[in-house]
């Protein structure tokens, strides 16, 4: 099979059961026919349902103190304390395409 975008010849590869057509050149990726449902089967398994929220406390003081109490706010960007990136929480998908 051709890649449609650069006419190269597609590399076949088979992840956990899943066959994977990709370009050696441009990166694409192609699936054969079915194959798209086995991963969306896949990852509907795998997610849990989602629990029960818990009950709100009744609350008998004052949701926000005043102003000149509050500390000042400072944006959440993602990095840690030493100022590293986080991981990204990996899962059986990026196995899949990587």
């Amino acid at each position: 099979m051709r890649c449609p975008n650069d006419d190269t010849t597609l590399v076949m590869s088979e992840r956990s059961g899943i066959e994977i057509d990709y370009c050696p050149e441009c990166r694409g990726v192609w699936l054969d026919r079915g194959e798209l449902d086995k991963i969306i089967d896949r990852a509907g398994a795998q997610t849990a349902p989602a629990p029960t929220p818990a009950p709100t406390p009744e609350r008998t003081y004052q949701e926000r103190p005043p102003q000149q109490y509050q500390q000042p706010s400072y944006p959440q960007r993602g990095y840690d304390d030493r100022g590293y990136k986080r991981k990204k929480k990996e899962n059986w998908l990026s196995d899949l395409f990587d």
